[in-house]
């Protein structure tokens, strides 16, 4: 093998790889896009569930609280 053949392997090797290193990190940057997206739609569901629970909590409190439901909560211990 003669000096510039070697030369030319080497350099088809060495782009070879590091094409393919770019691809893997294409690969990975699709798939942390796609786990981000899914991730926000998850994080908005959430969202929504937690500040429907907190109106139902404080629904709750306003019922707790109301004296007309002390005075029934008596009524109902005679």
């Amino acid at each position: 093998m003669s000096g510039t053949t070697m030369v030319v392997v080497i350099v088809c090797v060495v782009f070879g790889i590091l094409y393919k290193m770019y691809n893997k990190h294409l690969e990975f940057k699709a798939k942390t896009i796609s786990h981000n997206n899914s991730t926000d739609s998850l994080n908005e569901e959430l969202r929504k569930e937690i500040e429907s629970l907190t109106e139902r909590v404080q629904v709750l409190e306003k019922i707790v609280t109301d004296e007309g439901y002390q005075v029934q909560k008596d009524i109902n211990k005679l």
